[in-house]
């Protein structure tokens, strides 16, 4: 289990204020606030059509040429330069880019699309069935994991794993150290992840086809399927001390995955939209409230907001990192998440990879705009072209793409060695992946040391994980547009266009109902993961007779290595250095953070 979708951001993102001084704010996130990703970008073409085309796509300079569609060209607001946009196809949409200084485009269209259920942080189909027992450890070809792997833990293995499939379909994976890092649980439907970081990720998938994400200190959600004018949509209420929002996905299939693209619930007009991309009067200078916070201290090491502000998007470039890191501090405060370390190989955020993830906000500004004339239309809009498909087309054709990790997201590198990447790094990738895979190499532009992931390091992520950032680079973008609007002509920020007042999606409308209870549903799961766990890994050692691939409680272990292998104690003694965790009378001893003895 990687990155789990939708989880990262920690609930509602409430605005800060304005001071005298031209000061707005957002604080530390504490109710909707949303998950996940980055964006498209990236000029693409596709040739002539079978309609009439509507000049108008939302780019700064480049014409859109485009491929086979049946139906006319819907417009596609603001451009400069002559950038067309384009109605939805019939079939399965082969992605085209949608970038700055180029053209939002897309290729011809074949076959239905599939859009297909839920799967959490790359596990691509979830368990076979029964395999039999057996033990095996993790293989690697030419620097990079053996895919062929036990097909019940779907996530990449790194050297020296160990995988146990047990005869009733039951899994579990141990790192070289011993500790557990992934469960498997066939009658339960559940797969328990334990992190590098010291997190836990808990997704159960149900029979009625819903889905249950739980994260200690993050925001966890229900998940739920539904159709709309013959697509598949997905409505996922989220949970966060105490607030629950709603946000809307569309199912696609793609490479073999099960993808959720976000879906706005809401859109702006045009005018909006353009006064969000294109470059302010003159720049604005304005003062974020959450300068005297304790994450924004913390991370000061890698993070610096703009001095000034030249258009929307660069506000809302800030907006989106400040988001991912005051996440992950909430993370690390209240899960114990581990997350970086200035002064083990920091590589902070760059002007130059700044500027990358303001290029990636910008086209998906444009993005959300062909969406939005669509949706005025009554259209279905094709999941194909707004999501990691048609990023991946464009890498295809020589366009790169930057990602902004959303979530605690466990890799592995080229020499097969697992690390770790948290909310706010930054991730390029140059080359697409091949037709069949479900992982893609990317390489991280910047991290915060420790660890994770080194600068430079090329590291494998699931395509859905890599969705999901996408998603809350959107998601953190609509959010950030209604802060905006909400705020405009204070603060230092220009008055937006009268105009943009903001649409209903009509998906959004139909959902099912949200979970009444969402909160006491997490906290079931979470207890539950914790005897699942349990039952798994004592089936595993009585059917291995006690073989190595069973984990064992040693010397010198930290906390979260002997959680993860026996799960939260019964209840903890807090004796000063000295910490001593219960397991129903097995007593494991802990000074300074390490195990010194079990009895």
């Amino acid at each position: 289990m990687r990155n789990t979708p939708g989880a990262t951001p920690g609930g509602i993102h409430t605005p800060g204020g304005f001071n005298t001084g031209g000061a707005g704010s957002h604080g530390p996130t504490t109710g909707s606030q949303t998950p996940g990703g980055i964006n498209a970008g990236g000029a693409a073409t596709h040739g002539p059509t079978t309609g009439s085309q509507t000049p108008g796509g939302f780019n700064a300079g480049g014409a859109a040429t485009h491929g086979l569609t049946t139906g006319s060209q819907t417009p596609g607001g603001f451009n400069a330069g002559g950038a067309a946009t384009h109605g939805p196809t019939t079939g399965t949409h082969t992605p085209g880019g949608l970038n700055t200084g180029g053209a939002a485009t897309h290729g011809p269209t074949s076959g239905p699309q599939t859009p297909g259920g839920f799967n959490a942080g790359g596990h691509n189909g979830g368990p076979n069935g029964p395999n039999g027992a057996g033990s095996h450890q993790a293989n690697f070809n030419d620097g990079h994991p053996n895919t062929t792997h036990n097909p019940v833990i779907g996530t990449l293995p790194s050297r020296g794993s160990r995988e146990h499939t047990l005869q009733n379909g039951n899994a579990i994976r141990t790192r070289p150290n011993g500790g557990v890092s992934d469960v498997h649980d066939t009658k339960r439907g559940m797969d328990i992840h334990h992190g590098l970081n010291g997190g836990r990720t808990v997704v159960v998938s149900r029979p009625d086809h819903s889905t249950v994400v739980y994260q200690k200190g993050r925001a966890g959600y229900v998940q739920r399927p539904y159709n709309f004018h013959g697509q598949n949509y997905d409505r996922r209420t989220y949970s966060y001390h105490g607030h629950s929002y709603d946000n809307f996905y569309r199912g696609y299939h793609y490479h073999g995955v099960d993808m959720h693209i976000y879906a706005p619930s809401r859109y702006y007009g045009r005018a909006y939209y353009g006064w969000a991309s294109n470059p302010w009067l003159s720049p604005v200078r304005y003062h974020w409230g959450w300068m005297s916070h304790p994450w924004y201290g913390y991370y000061g090491y890698y993070f610096n907001p703009y001095p000034t502000y030249p258009s929307a998007a660069f506000w809302l470039t800030d907006y989106l990192i400040s988001s991912s890191l005051q996440a992950a501090f909430t993370a690390h405060q209240e899960a114990g998440e581990v997350d970086g370390n200035a002064s083990m190989g920091a590589a902070p955020l760059t002007p130059e990879v700044k500027q990358m993830i303001a290029d990636e906000v910008r086209n998906q500004l444009a993005l959300e705009n062909e969406e939005a004339q669509q949706n005025a239309q009554q259209q279905v809009i094709d999941p194909g072209s707004t999501g990691i498909a048609r990023m991946m087309n464009d890498v295809a054709r020589g366009h790169a793409h930057v990602f902004v990790v959303s979530n605690a997201l466990d890799v592995v590198d080229a020499s097969g060695t697992e690390c770790t990447l948290s909310d706010g790094d930054a991730l390029s990738i140059n080359s697409a992946p091949p037709p069949d895979s479900p992982t893609a190499d990317v390489v991280v532009l910047a991290s915060k040391g420790g660890q994770e992931c080194p600068k430079g390091d090329n590291v494998s992520v699931a395509l859905n994980d890599l969705q999901e950032m996408q998603n809350n680079m959107r998601a953190n973008i609509d959010q950030g547009l209604q802060e905006l609007k909400a705020n405009q002509g204070k603060g230092g920020l220009p008055q937006a266009p009268a105009s943009g007042e903001a649409a209903a999606a009509g998906y959004a409308s139909v959902a099912p109902p949200a979970d009444p209870n969402i909160a006491d549903e997490l906290q079931q799961e979470a207890q539950q993961a914790e005897q699942s766990q349990s039952e798994v890994v004592s089936e595993a050692s009585q059917q291995s007779g006690g073989a190595d691939t069973v984990p064992t409680i040693s010397l010198g272990q930290s906390m979260a290595e002997v959680e993860s292998i026996l799960g939260q104690p019964t209840n903890k003694a807090n004796l000063g250095n000295r910490v001593i965790y219960n397991y129903n009378g097995m007593m494991v001893t802990f000074v300074a953070g390490q195990v010194t003895n079990v009895q």
